[in-house]
């Protein structure tokens, strides 16, 4: 087709060159390269923030719980079970990720104005954008706290009362 185009614009006029022939989808994607750029190094970087934040989330959660050895163990030795300590150490846990989720979610509403460019038929304060980061957030947290809270669990009472 591209050819018959350039015979039909010659026929018109000699003098006339058509330039290069492309799809209408071909020309989107060359004028929003840069967006689509900008979004996937966004998505990269968030990425490697959720990472970051487990990890670090992991951290202070596995100290907090080598810690309180002796609490946790002197809570068992008192009758606590599993599912007690493993519920103060996901709470402890979770709430660090709610306070955490709130202060991020203040700086997010403030700054999202600088990102309304790069968004197509969203809004910078879509609450169900927000609604789902607070969900990724909350299972990466949950994940990050399960396995010192797990960990919590095994405690040998009389070892953590011995040892400390």
């Amino acid at each position: 087709m591209a050819n018959q185009l350039a015979r039909e614009v010659k026929a018109i006029d000699a003098n006339l060159a058509p330039g290069e022939v492309i799809t209408m989808r071909e020309q989107v994607d060359r004028r929003t390269w840069s967006q689509r750029a900008a979004v996937s190094l966004l998505a990269v970087f968030g990425g490697i923030a959720l990472l970051l934040a487990g990890i670090g989330l992991y951290g202070v959660m596995s100290y907090a719980v080598s810690q309180s050895t002796r609490e946790l163990g002197l809570r068992m030795a008192l009758g606590a079970g599993a599912s007690h300590l493993l519920r103060i150490v996901m709470s402890h846990g979770l709430g660090l990720t709610l306070a955490g989720i709130a202060a991020g979610a203040a700086v997010a509403l403030g700054l999202t104005r600088l990102m309304g460019d790069l968004l197509y038929k969203v809004s910078p304060r879509d609450p169900e954008s927000f609604a789902w980061a607070f969900l990724v957030m909350a299972i990466a947290a949950v994940a990050a706290c399960f396995l010192p809270a797990w960990r919590a669990t095994r405690t040998d009472p009389v070892r953590a009362l011995r040892d400390s």
